[in-house]
């Protein structure tokens, strides 16, 4: 079996997790998710990519994104949510919430769980990408196996038929 750190900022779409659970063909594949609360993040730098995606209305709305302990309830109701997508496409899957120092989480789980790769799955962070802050790239520096950096999917996107059907 094929394990996978999954690194997640909101919810898996039905097209995320036809992705994810496919990216290796045919291989079953288990996934060990952590989900970071979007209200942990900066809220100045979720507003400057915002903008840079002329999401305007989003920019103005991001000082009302829950943060601290606010953010823990969502973000567990998005982490059971994900893992209960994956089981149902047929993963095994488990998860929890990142509460402090992500990466260094997510170096101990990769070593505990012999995970194969880190999924980063994320929506683009244009100033953090520039200046090799986000996740994906801070993560290259601290586990000892491949990291891909996934872009995630909009809510409404839907799964392509590979069926030809």
């Amino acid at each position: 079996m094929f394990t996978s750190v999954l690194m997640i900022e909101k919810p898996l779409t039905p097209a995320d997790v036809e992705f994810v659970t496919t990216l290796h063909g045919d291989d079953r594949i288990s996934f060990v998710v952590l989900m970071q609360p979007r209200g942990k993040q900066d809220v100045l730098l979720r507003a400057i990519d915002d903008v840079a995606l002329g999401e305007f209305d989003d920019a103005v709305r991001e000082a009302e994104e829950p943060g601290g302990n606010q953010a823990e309830a969502p973000a567990a109701l998005a982490l059971a949510h994900t893992l209960q997508s994956l089981r149902d496409a047929g993963s095994e899957a488990v998860g929890q919430v990142v509460e402090d120092k992500p990466l260094d989480l997510l170096r101990s789980i990769v070593d505990e769980t012999g995970a194969d790769e880190v999924i980063v799955l994320t929506t683009p962070h244009f100033v953090e990408e520039f200046f090799h802050r986000d996740w994906a790239s801070r993560a290259r520096h601290k586990v000892g196996v491949p990291v891909l950096k996934l872009f995630s999917h909009a809510a409404d996107d839907q799964p392509q038929d590979t069926a030809g059907g």
